[in-house]
């Protein structure tokens, strides 16, 4: 088998190759209690302490399931525009991992709640590619390990290892794909693409918060291999837990090439898992691939079928919200943006800040500049995501009436903002601490034209030469003395009107 660094160049690798790609994406449910027990789901206790006979697969312990968690699988799967099944099952899922404390996963295999869909997804350039959904189940997830003592924080290598099980049996969302087939050399792209889409679809839905840096949305991207011309899918390798969007690109990048390397060499991929690796964008063999005929699935003894009424099933369709690309088309529209402006206002995650701007008052256009803009810049300097800056939708929109209303210019409202995020209180109060009204004073306006005409004679001879533009440096002038704080266009009347001239 090849190492890592054996690798094609990617145009190489497109030029004989095809690829197939599967994404498996696992999806924590928001639920207050677990799948099939009544213990906590919060974040942050101490190990070990949010267990139960149930979760622990205690000998007697009989598990009920979350009505909650059936709700929200439901939600996801007419969102995802599958089927509904009228009855299914949990299965038991067979395989042994200290994680896992009943030796056993309950999950779904072949009867699953939600199946035969698919999802849209937009591209960088506006394309749209549609991704087929084979099935959305029902499961639970494991407990940690903390694998101690070793220099890569993996089992090799570690001296031992912690476990913690109080992630066991918090509800899952498996969403299978089908075989994505025809995305050529956007390949890697297309499973970004969804993957944003897909995390955009279950935040919408209120079903979970899907932050894949904490663990809640993980990707599993199976790739393989056709020769061109060839209508059989080659063996596929499976890169596990991926939890980022630009690292599902990298692993599927990644993947492609290694993958055309082997078998431009006469090798044979081999069927196993890998581990992506966020620092040089690699992966590396895990262990080999188990088939489901390995994992001894049987129906669930302990847990009654579900079997949703069509009723209830419509009436969740019925109360579905906005879908996240008919919602961005929409405001697309009302915003007058290019589909690459609506691109980057989702890349910079700005999307539903600029919402709610507007919702407080602000204008579209204010909305956006502001939030794209300085406080952009300000949350790249600070290493922070936009919503994690200290500053509101509802702050931002006032700073947009203050300029609005001539009490600040650009200049000022920047300083504002700047005093919002230091924590020095809300952007009035910002204002009046220091002091930052534009100055409307006329007769102090006045005063300071003079001033900057008395002193820069010469540029004040041209401007009555007909070279209005020169204004340009007595309006400087006025600004530095009023500290930024007058209007630069009422400026520019006051220079003109006093010299005679007027403004072209």
């Amino acid at each position: 088998m090849t190492t890592t660094t054996d690798l094609v160049s990617y145009e190489e690798a497109l030029a004989s190759y095809d690829p197939v790609m599967g994404l498996e994406v696992h999806v924590e449910l928001g639920t207050r209690t677990k799948m099939f027990c009544g213990c906590s789901t919060t974040l942050g206790a101490d190990p070990n302490t949010q267990t139960c006979p149930v979760c622990l697969g205690l000998p007697g312990a009989l598990p009920v399931v979350n009505a909650t968690g059936v709700e929200s699988a439901i939600k996801i799967g007419l969102a995802l525009n599958c089927e509904i099944a009228e009855w299914c099952r949990f299965a038991r899922k067979n395989y042994f991992y200290p994680d896992m404390p009943k030796n056993f996963q309950t999950s779904q295999y072949d009867e699953p709640i939600a199946f035969n869909g698919y999802l849209d997804v937009q591209l960088e350039d506006g394309e749209t590619f549609r991704v087929e959904i084979e099935r959305a189940h029902m499961e639970e997830d494991t407990g940690k390990s903390t694998h101690v003592g070793g220099a890569t924080g993996r089992i090799h290598g570690a001296s031992h290892s912690l476990l913690d099980y109080n992630r066991a049996g918090i509800p899952l969302i498996e969403i299978v794909t089908k075989p994505i087939v025809g995305a050529g050399e956007r390949a890697p792209e297309v499973a970004r693409a969804y993957v944003r889409e897909l995390r955009e679809l279950i935040r919408a839905l209120g079903v979970s918060e899907a932050r894949m840096e904490m663990g809640q949305m993980r990707c599993d991207v199976n790739l393989s291999l056709m020769p061109k011309g060839a209508d059989k899918f080659g063996t596929r390798s499976e890169t596990k837990n991926v939890n980022s969007l630009r690292s599902v690109e990298r692993a599927a990048r990644f993947e492609i090439q290694r993958h055309a390397a082997v078998l431009s060499g006469g090798g044979t991929v081999v069927q196993e898992t890998r581990h992506f690796h966020e620092d040089t964008g690699s992966t590396t063999s895990g262990r080999v691939k188990e088939e489901a005929e390995d994992y001894r699935y049987f129906p669930e003894p302990d847990l009654v079928p579900v079997a949703p009424s069509r009723e209830w099933v419509e009436e969740l369709r019925a109360a579905l919200p906005e879908l996240p690309l008919v919602r961005r088309n929409r405001l697309r529209e009302e915003w007058g943006v290019s589909g690459t402006d609506m691109q980057a206002i989702l890349n910079a995650g700005a999307l539903d800040l600029i919402v709610a701007t507007i919702d407080a008052g602000a204008d579209a256009a204010s909305a956006r500049k502001w939030w794209m803009g300085e406080l952009a810049r300000s949350a790249n300097e600070s290493g922070k995501a936009l919503d994690e800056l200290a500053i509101t939708p509802e702050q931002v929109a006032r700073v947009t009436a203050l300029v609005a209303s001539g009490d600040l210019n650009d200049k000022l409202a920047r300083q504002v903002i700047e005093g919002v995020l230091a924590g020095e209180g809300t952007p009035d109060e910002v204002v009046e601490k220091r002091g930052l009204k534009v100055v409307s004073d006329e007769g102090a306006l006045t005063a300071a034209v003079d001033e900057a005409i008395a002193g820069n004679p010469a540029v004040a001879d041209k401007i009555r030469g007909g070279k209005v533009a020169a204004a340009g440096a007595l309006v400087g002038a006025v600004m530095k003395a009023t500290r930024g704080q007058a209007d630069a266009a009422r400026v520019k009347e006051l220079i003109l009107q006093k010299l005679g001239v007027a403004e072209g």
